[in-house]
């Protein structure tokens, strides 16, 4: 489970040092910076699938990515004593990503290629990445250490170069991830490809969600839904189907699922009390698909090290939200979440678990920060040097 999440000059998140726990509700005003965290938990997640550079690259490049006010902040400027002055990015450029768990923690810190000479000049250059053991990095506790092309690992207390000619432009993940040599950098890889991101499922008519998938088993629901029929009926057949029909009932007491197979592909059914026949899919309203979808998300066979859950409120009818926070909160004793979410009785409805934790967000002087979070609060977190 992560412990920490740290973000360091991406966008309004200039400094921010997270705490995490079993259950995470990021909260805050419109431009609180909610959805920069989000994206910058996906781009963590980027770095094990090789997609970094590209998804910064969707983003407008690391120019736009970067924390766009001035290279440092003075308690006088927070106090508006003096107006907010200096260079927007001063030297380095770095943009940083890490999060630390009890065992383990990595982080990465990327900036601009250095005299390349290239159309590509504005792709991200990866400057270095840390891998450590324990909650936050101290010299004796690196693991395996990237500066530039060069990588090496820490072996029998002595270091060995492992690789000198890396892709500064792709993480270590995808070039050095070796089960003989290289153990932890595989370990983590396959551990941040676990995480899953639902982030607005679409229902309109023309949805995936709405088609019938081919009937092949799937313990894992699609990013899109696409395959909800096939996820539902895996989790019918290895999951755990009394928990699947509770949840269903819950939220529309009386109804029920059922999955139904033609010619090779799934049909989901949606029956309901006073109906003659079931409705299909294609019939749902949107609200409907969407609790189905979580439903299907949040019960699946193979649970995740982390699952993020972006609105999750988004369609949904008010009088749902209370089932959904259930729902969620039960999700969170097999897997550790993050949800990002404006609703109020959602909101609500999560703390009152135990095991919530409340990420409250607010900007001051367009940089985000944690509600009541003073300098002393802040969990242990070092940046590795470049």
């Amino acid at each position: 489970m992560l412990q920490t999440l740290a973000i360091a000059h991406y966008r309004s998140l200039y400094d921010l040092v997270v705490p995490m726990g079993p259950l995470n509700l990021v909260t805050g005003d419109n431009g609180s910076g909610k959805s920069s965290l989000y994206r910058a938990l996906r781009l963590l997640a980027e770095t094990a699938q090789g997609g970094v550079a590209a998804a910064l690259a969707r983003e407008g490049g690391l120019g736009s990515a970067l924390w766009a006010g001035p290279g440092r902040i003075d308690t006088r400027m927070l106090r508006g004593e003096v107006p907010v002055q200096g260079q927007a990015h001063a030297p380095p450029v770095a943009l940083r990503l890490g999060f630390a768990a009890e065992t383990v923690g990595y982080a990465i810190d990327l900036g601009l290629p250095v005299g390349q000479g290239s159309m590509f000049d504005l792709d991200p250059q990866i400057k270095c990445e840390s891998i450590w053991a324990g909650p936050f990095l101290r010299s004796a506790s690196v693991l395996v250490e990237r500066r530039g092309a060069l990588v090496r690992r820490r072996h029998d207390r002595r270091w060995e170069v492992v690789d000198e000619h890396l892709s500064v432009f792709e993480s270590m993940f995808t070039q050095v991830a070796d089960p003989q040599r290289m153990p932890e950098v595989l370990a983590l890889r396959e551990s941040i490809r676990g995480w899953r991101f639902y982030d607005h499922f679409r229902s309109d008519q023309d949805a995936p969600a709405r088609q019938a998938p081919l009937a092949t088993r799937t313990p894992v629901l699609s990013h899109d839904g696409r395959d909800l029929a096939a996820a539902w009926q895996t989790i019918v057949e290895i999951g755990d189907p009394q928990a699947l029909a509770r949840a269903v009932d819950d939220a529309f007491p009386g109804a029920q699922v059922v999955i139904d197979a033609h010619e090779g592909r799934l049909h989901l059914k949606f029956r309901q009390p006073g109906l003659l026949r079931p409705l299909a899919a294609a019939e749902l309203s949107d609200g409907t698909l969407r609790y189905l979808l979580l439903i299907a998300a949040l019960h699946t066979p193979r649970p995740p090290p982390l699952m993020v859950l972006n609105e999750p409120e988004t369609s949904l009818h008010p009088d749902l939200l209370p089932a959904l926070a259930r729902l969620i909160i039960a999700a969170s004793a097999r897997s550790q979440l993050l949800v990002v979410s404006h609703a109020s009785r959602l909101i609500a409805a999560l703390q009152e678990a135990p095991a919530c934790h409340r990420i409250g967000l607010h900007k001051e002087l367009s940089q985000t920060r944690l509600l009541g979070q003073g300098l002393l609060d802040a969990p242990a977190w070092y940046w590795p040097s470049r």
